[in-house]
């Protein structure tokens, strides 16, 4: 055991740590390397003093100020700030690195990067606190920082798709800035982290808890950012509570580690996967350990000496000596060739500031300040690339390269996550208080859908989510179709209508010659009868798929076929009231509005609607529209007005000529006639009038389809009125009082009773 030299000894309590005396053995390997080479430092030879801290921050503070003062403790403020040394090959551990910069140390911390500016060069301390110069000027190391270890431990556990994971790490400086790293990058990767904590080597009782932690977690990954001896601490506490079956993520500390390797750890350990520093040999070093090994261990083996006498002293290892081979690998040489650069990186600093020549040697007269060896540097900034199997300079897709994993500890990829991923149909609900990968899976909202992954998608304008709720089908396209039964009750209707109007046509002409049909105007009354028809049938217009041309013509048909049946009404109770009520005889009052003037009549009122739907028809004319509004699920195919005022003109045109029409009538509904025409058509005016009143809020108020159906309906209706109002009391009594159907009666004198 190396122990520090000094006025109080620290002795260390555990045994020898294999790795580092493998490291000291490469250190001194490497400064007799370069003792007997002629090229590098002639005539000059490096010496060496080591130190066991023994992983003690006490020690390794006095290890360094016997390494400045030639003492280990020294008396006063300030120290002599004279170092017998140019230069520190160590700390292994990145806490015994830092350990001079903490509250506690100023005087060493003054001593050390103030007078002594002493060049440390570690070959295994890799917390990326060290990084900063700004706090540790002096500081070298041969090995990669943890930046890129923590951000690849991050980025192999998104690999395998482990997103909830658990985090235990050293509580010192290499562990909890190794950690942080790592929470960062997992964080930006969207790994869950279930638990974060935390032990160092002399807390039990911290340790415990840790166990307690991961027992109770669910997560099936552990990334340990730990140190060798803490690993084996954790190991430990593992296997004595039969804890297993987790996929360990290790760190370079101790994924390599031949001590934590041992059969009983096979299943806490077996499996692990980690980073660990790249195995290079260094030439003639096996047989140097070797060798050395063998005369240790085996007196009897000398340098010189004669056969018989080899014999005589080797005879009692005989059965051990032919185990012998020089050229047996040394384990464990990831850490010795760091060692080995590091020192060949002093030698070459002190060659330049020696001015060493091959021929002259070197200048022994220059006086070196430990400050001169750390600014030496042949080829600029120390740059570590990453090899291997992760190359953190390539793209985040391509820094795997050649992962060629086989799983022992377990027969498949160990599957490590906090909710299982979402089926097709539903979608992510976060559990409150709880990280962002534990979540509920609940059915999609209408129009959303969910693939395999479970991520939500929106279904575009024109389509629906499924029953499943797995993709987006077009939505179903809804209008009055002639197919489906409110279609056909409608065409049932509107039919029956033109047959009912046909049969009461039919019927008048049959009896064109007598009085009843003689006295109401048979032409108008035909003409009527014929606009009626058109009514009927514009109805149909309204029915089927909508398309440009159909939302034209049922607009502008309903528009001018209503405006020619109320134009007939009108001039034919127009006619009726000039009868009876001019001052003029019969004869003049039939010249100044005969047939000619009637038919002209009727036909200006029409031309006039013409004309407002040939405006409407060219600045807006309707069109067909999807109607996306009422209904998320299905899409109303109808036919939009266009333009508001061009429709209103319509209707309003229309309600008008009604409104005229019934005032007259009302006036003539007492006229001296057994059939007063008026009385009917002022009957026939309010239902018109009653039908479209109503109609304006039920068109308003019925969504889709419906909508089409109650502007169907009130054609009909008020096409009906008008049908019965005017024709049926007269087919009543062609029917069914022949008797009646005289002259003198149709001209008899008694006045109707008014209503």
């Amino acid at each position: 055991m190396l122990t520090a030299t000094g006025t109080e000894l620290i002795k260390c309590l555990h045994s020898v740590n294999l790795i580092d005396f493998r490291m000291a053995q490469t250190m001194i390997f490497a400064i007799e390397e370069i003792n007997t080479n002629e090229s590098l430092l002639p005539n000059v030879s490096i010496g060496y003093r080591i130190y066991d801290t023994c992983g003690s921050r006490l020690s390794s503070m006095s290890a360094t100020m016997a390494l400045m003062n030639g003492q280990e403790f020294a008396a006063g403020d300030r120290c002599n700030g004279q170092s017998p040394i140019h230069a520190i090959i160590g700390e292994t551990e990145s806490s015994a690195t830092v350990i001079l910069l903490t509250s506690d140390t100023t005087l060493i911390m003054y001593c050390l990067f103030v007078l002594c500016f002493l060049l440390q060069i570690s070959p295994s301390a890799t917390c990326e606190c060290l990084s900063n110069k700004k706090d540790y000027p002096s500081f070298f190391r041969t090995i990669a920082s943890d930046y890129h270890q923590s951000r690849a431990l991050a980025h192999i556990v998104k690999h395998f798709g482990w997103f909830w994971v658990g985090a235990v790490n050293s509580d010192n400086d290499y562990g909890n800035n190794g950690m942080a790293i790592f929470l960062k990058t997992a964080q930006e990767e969207g790994i869950c982290v279930e638990y974060s904590v935390k032990f160092h080597r002399t807390e039990p009782e911290k340790l415990q808890k840790v166990v307690e932690t991961i027992k109770k977690g669910t997560a099936k990954v552990i990334v340990a950012f730990l140190s060798q001896v803490e690993m084996g601490n954790l190991f430990d506490q593992l296997s004595d509570k039969n804890i297993k079956n987790f996929q360990m993520i290790g760190v370079e500390a101790w994924i390599t580690s031949e001590s934590l390797m041992i059969p009983n750890s096979f299943h806490v350990l077996g499996g692990s996967l980690g980073f660990a520093v790249r195995k290079i040999d260094i030439e003639g070093f096996a047989d140097y350990v070797t060798k050395e090994f063998w005369h240790t261990a085996f007196p009897c083996l000398q340098r010189e000496g004669n056969s018989s006498q080899y014999g005589l002293n080797c005879s009692r290892y005989q059965d051990l000596l032919g185990l012998k081979n020089y050229n047996d690998d040394v384990t464990e040489q990831r850490y010795s060739n760091n060692v080995y650069k590091a020192v060949y990186a002093v030698a070459y600093s002190l060659h330049s500031l020696l001015q060493c020549t091959k021929k002259g040697g070197c200048e022994k007269s220059l006086t070196i300040l430990p400050q001169q060896v750390k600014s030496q540097d042949l080829n600029g900034s120390i740059h570590f690339k990453p090899v291997g199997y992760y190359d953190a300079s390539l793209p985040p897709d391509q820094r795997f390269v050649h992962i060629y994993l086989h799983f022992i500890s377990l027969c498949n990829k160990p599957r490590s996550v906090c909710s299982e991923s979402c089926p097709p149909g539903t979608r992510k609900a976060a559990q409150k208080g709880r990280p962002v990968c534990c979540y509920d899976c609940i059915p999609c909202a209408e129009g959303e859908i969910s693939n395999e992954t479970g991520n939500l998608q929106q279904c575009p304008g024109e389509y629906w989510s499924n029953a499943e709720k797995d993709k987006c089908v077009l939505k179903a396209i809804e209008f009055l179709s002639f197919t489906e039964n409110m279609g056909i009750v409608l065409v049932f209707f509107s039919l029956f209508g033109v047959g009912i109007t046909a049969l009461v046509a039919i019927l008048f002409y049959s009896k064109k010659d007598t009085p009843i049909v003689k006295a109401n105007n048979s032409e108008l009354s035909f003409l009527l009868l014929f606009s009626l028809t058109l009514c009927f049938l514009c109805s149909l217009t309204f029915i089927g798929r909508p398309t440009e041309w159909s939302c034209m013509l049922r607009h502008t048909a309903f528009g001018i076929t209503f405006v020619l049946c109320i134009s007939c009404v009108l001039v034919k109770t127009i006619v009726v009231l000039m009868a009876f009520k001019a001052t003029l005889p019969v004869s003049n009052v039939m010249k100044w509005f005969g047939p000619a003037q009637q038919r002209l009549s009727v036909l200006a009122f029409t031309l006039i609607q013409v004309l407002i739907c040939v405006l409407w028809l060219t600045i807006s004319p309707p069109f067909s529209y999807k109607n996306m509004k009422y209904y998320h699920e299905k899409i109303i195919l109808e036919c939009s007005l266009g333009s508001i005022i061009g429709f209103s003109a319509v209707l309003g045109y229309i309600g008008l000529l009604a409104v005229l029409c019934f005032i007259l009538a009302f006036l003539a509904r007492t006229l001296p006639d057994n059939f007063n025409e008026a009385k009917f058509i002022t009957f026939s005016m309010l239902i018109f009038c009653a039908v479209w009143i109503t109609f304006i809020p039920a068109y308003v108020s019925s969504p889709g389809k419906f909508t089409v159906a109650v502007e169907i309906f009130a054609i009909l209706a008020s096409s009906f009125g008008l049908l019965f109002c005017i024709f049926g009391p007269k087919c009543y009594i062609i029917l069914f009082k022949p008797e009646q159907n005289t002259k003198q009666h149709v001209m008899g004198k008694n006045p109707s009773k008014s209503f």
